[in-house]
């Protein structure tokens, strides 16, 4: 029995190292698929098969990612980090993954995205980082993502997003942003002016909930009307780390003045929304003159009708009193036409 038990484990051994599969793993040649799940991993299996295209490593205890982590399997096209403990990714973590197309990063403990962390992913066409702590987005994670259709970033710390990173996602139709941080001043109005030109095109998004100032709290994003929203006057710090060539003296004079230097120590509260009297509505305003106009062309027809009535009135009253006169100047002028006609004797 023990001979049997041991010539088996030899097979499975055997059968282990010809198809390149990690020990802790399960591997379906025929999908080309790899599950590491829920196997307790604290690193990334080093003897993976070359031709995997998805692995799954959720549920485990991963700390970080150290700079090319993944290049024993460069035609991975799915990749599942979800529920590990990341919050290290060394830049170059994902090097070499060129078909690399889904990449989640959920439930995980990273703080911030380092800007280029996926310059090496060009056919990622989805990316989820939600139900982390990242409190800041760079302007750029990578290349252009032409080919990126869903981005997930709800459940994180976030206050603010550039509009330039969105903006490099030409292809994205899917977007979740909500339960975040969001501090809705004047630097979100980039990010509502790119959202209502999103929802316009026809993409689809959750939610942007504001969370500060108070004045906005809980209110949706998109719902705040522009009109309230403040310009951010924010003038370079270091006045001297401009090149020559972009100012003149007298510009750079201007910039010094005491009225710069106030700008420059204005009240951070100054950039937060304040509610305001509404500007005239041009829509209302059209409307109004709409309205006008129909009062006075009903008002001219009334008058129109009015006079109208009152010289029918007048015409039909004289007509009348006319026919008595006609009648009385008859009888006379007959009378006098006798009397011509037969003289007295």
């Amino acid at each position: 029995m023990k001979g049997e038990l041991l010539l088996l484990s030899s097979v499975v051994f055997l059968l282990r190292v010809a198809c390149g599969c990690p020990e802790k793993c399960r591997c379906q040649p025929t999908l080309n698929s790899v599950d590491c799940s829920r196997r307790g991993l604290a690193e990334i299996p080093p003897d993976l098969p070359p031709q995997t295209l998805t692995l799954h490593l959720q549920d485990n205890q991963i700390h970080q990612l150290s700079a090319s982590a993944f290049r024993s399997v460069p035609q991975l096209m799915t990749l599942n980090l979800g529920n590990n403990s990341l919050s290290i990714l060394a830049p170059g973590a994902f090097h070499g993954l060129q078909h690399l197309r889904v990449l989640n990063l959920t439930q995980n403990s990273l703080h911030s995205l380092e800007s280029g962390l996926f310059h090496s992913l060009p056919q990622l066409r989805e990316l989820d980082v939600s139900s982390n702590n990242i409190n800041h987005l760079p302007a750029a994670l990578g290349e252009r993502w032409e080919n990126l259709t869903l981005f997930a970033v709800q459940q994180n710390q976030l206050q603010q997003l550039d509009r330039v990173l969105l903006e490099s996602m030409s292809s994205v139709k899917l977007l979740f942003l909500k339960d975040n941080l969001w501090k809705c001043n004047c630097h979100l109005l980039g990010l509502k002016l790119w959202l209502e030109k999103f929802l316009y095109k026809g993409g689809v998004m959750d939610s942007v909930i504001c969370a500060s100032p108070d004045t906005w709290k809980g209110k949706d994003l998109l719902k705040i009307p522009h009109e309230l929203y403040q310009p951010c006057l924010s003038p370079p710090a270091d006045l001297e780390s401009w090149p020559g060539q972009l100012l003149s003296p007298a510009q750079q004079a201007v910039l010094r003045s005491p009225k710069s230097h106030s700008v420059e120590e204005q009240d951070p509260s100054e950039c937060e929304l304040k509610p305001k009297p509404r500007p005239t509505n041009l829509r209302r305003a059209l409307v109004t003159v709409i309205i006008a106009g129909v009062l006075c062309g009903i008002l001219f027809l009334m008058m129109l009708v009015a006079t109208i009535y009152g010289c029918t009135y007048a015409a039909i009253t004289a007509h009348y009193r006319e026919a008595p006169v006609a009648q009385t100047i008859e009888p006379a002028k007959s009378e006098e036409k006798e009397l011509l006609d037969n003289p007295p004797a």
